[in-house]
C-alpha cells in the first residue's frame, strides 16, 4: 500500500496542474478504449459470473455483477458525460477582507489520493475513477473479489486512455490480487490516502466508519419509498411502482417500500400486488395492508427498516402525506 500511495500521490501532483482541457481529454481517451475493449470487458466479466454461478448466490447480486454491451456503453457514455461537466477547479467559494486590508480567497482545489472500497459492482470502478480526475484526485480502487476480473479488465482500459492522454497512469490504480489484506490496509492509511470513500451495503459502511484512520466520506443504505397519494392516477402509480422496485432490485436506487394512502388503497393496492406478483415480487405487510389483501405475507417490525436488495417490498398503509412524511424519517435513508 505504501508504494501504491506513494505512485498515486505524485501521479495527483501532476493531476493538480493539468488544465480541465486535458483531464478532459483522459476522461474522453479512457471512453475510447472502454469502447474499443468491450469484448475483453464482457469476456473478464463472464468469468466473474462463471465462478460466482458455481459458489451459488442470489439473482439480484449476480444483477450487480453482471456487465452488458450496454453496460460497457453506459460506462464509457458516463466518462464523456463527466468530461462535458464544468471544472470543479479553480472556483472561487468564498473570498473576504480584514480590517488591515487582508484578503482572503478559498478556491477549490484537489484533495489529493482517494481511496475507494466497494461492492461488486463493476462499473463503480470506471464511474469513481471519472470523477476522481474530473477533480484532479488520484484514486485506489478496491472493488469485491467477486468482480476482481472485471475491475482488472476496466482499469487496464481506464489507465491506456491515461497513457494515451499523457496522463500519469498511477492516477489510478487497483490490488494485483483479491487479498483482503488490501483492505485492511487502506484503512490504516493515514498520511497515504487523504479521503476514504465506501460504496456498498450497510455492513461495508459500518466496517470502513468503525475502522478507518483516515476521513471517511459515508453514505447511508439506499432505503427509498414510493409513496402512492389518494389523487394518484391508477394506470400511473401501477407502472411507477412496478418500475421503481422490479428495474434492478439489487441496486441502492430500487423501491424497498410502498407507503400508500389509505384513501386509494382498497381500490389500489390490490392491482399493484397482483403487477409485482407477476414480476416475481415478494411481500412484507402491515395489518392495514392485509386487511385490503388477505395473503400478503406480514411485515415483522424491523422489515421497514430493511434494504432487501431482491424482490422483495415492505408495504405499509397511512393516512396522507403527512404520515407518509413521519413513517419515512423514522424508517428510510433520505431517499
Amino acid at each position: 500500500m505504501q508504494a501504491a500511495a506513494a505512485r498515486a500521490r505524485a501521479a495527483s501532483a501532476t493531476l493538480a496542474r493539468l488544465p480541465a482541457e486535458a483531464r478532459d481529454a483522459a476522461l474522453r481517451a479512457a471512453a475510447a478504449e472502454l469502447r474499443a475493449r468491450g469484448t475483453a470487458i464482457l469476456a473478464a466479466n463472464a468469468a466473474d459470473l462463471a465462478a460466482f454461478d458455481a459458489a451459488g448466490g442470489t439473482a439480484a447480486f449476480r444483477d450487480r455483477l453482471a456487465l452488458t454491451p450496454a453496460r460497457v456503453e453506459a460506462m464509457a457514455r458516463g466518462l464523456d458525460d463527466i468530461a462535458a461537466l464544468p471544472d470543479p477547479l479553480a472556483r472561487t467559494l468564498a473570498e473576504w477582507s480584514m480590517p488591515n486590508g487582508l484578503r482572503f480567497k478559498r478556491i477549490a482545489s484537489p484533495i489529493g489520493v482517494i481511496g475507494m472500497i466497494y461492492e461488486s459492482r463493476p462499473n463503480v470502478g470506471a464511474d469513481a475513477a471519472g470523477l476522481c480526475l474530473k477533480a484532479g484526485n488520484a484514486v485506489i480502487l478496491r472493488g469485491g473479489s467477486d468482480s476482481f476480473h472485471s475491475a482488472r479488465a476496466i482499469h487496464g482500459a481506464v489507465t491506456a486512455g491515461l497513457r494515451a492522454a499523457g496522463v500519469p497512469e498511477d492516477a489510478v490504480q487497483v490490488p494485483p490480487d483479491t487479498d483482503r489484506a488490501h483492505v485492511a490496509a487502506m484503512l490504516a492509511a493515514a498520511g497515504q490516502i487523504d479521503l476514504l470513500i465506501p460504496r456498498g451495503g450497510k455492513s461495508l459502511v459500518e466496517r470502513v466508519q468503525a475502522e478507518a484512520r483516515v476521513p471517511v466520506l459515508a453514505h447511508a443504505e439506499g432505503l427509498c419509498h414510493t409513496y402512492v397519494h389518494t389523487r394518484a392516477d391508477h394506470e400511473m402509480a401501477r407502472r411507477i411502482v412496478a418500475n421503481a422496485k422490479m428495474r434492478r432490485t439489487g441496486v441502492c436506487g430500487a423501491t424497498e417500500t410502498l407507503l400508500i394512502d389509505a384513501a386509494i388503497a382498497p381500490a389500489l393496492l390490490p392491482a399493484i400486488v397482483a403487477d409485482l406478483r407477476a414480476l416475481g415480487c415478494d411481500f412484507r405487510a402491515d395489518a392495514r395492508a392485509r386487511a385490503i389483501v388477505a395473503d400478503l405475507p406480514a411485515a415483522a417490525a424491523r422489515d421497514f427498516d430493511t434494504e432487501w436488495l431482491g424482490p422483495v417490498l415492505s408495504v405499509a398503509v397511512v393516512d396522507g402525506v403527512e404520515a407518509a412524511l413521519a413513517h419515512f424519517r423514522a424508517h428510510g435513508s433520505e431517499h
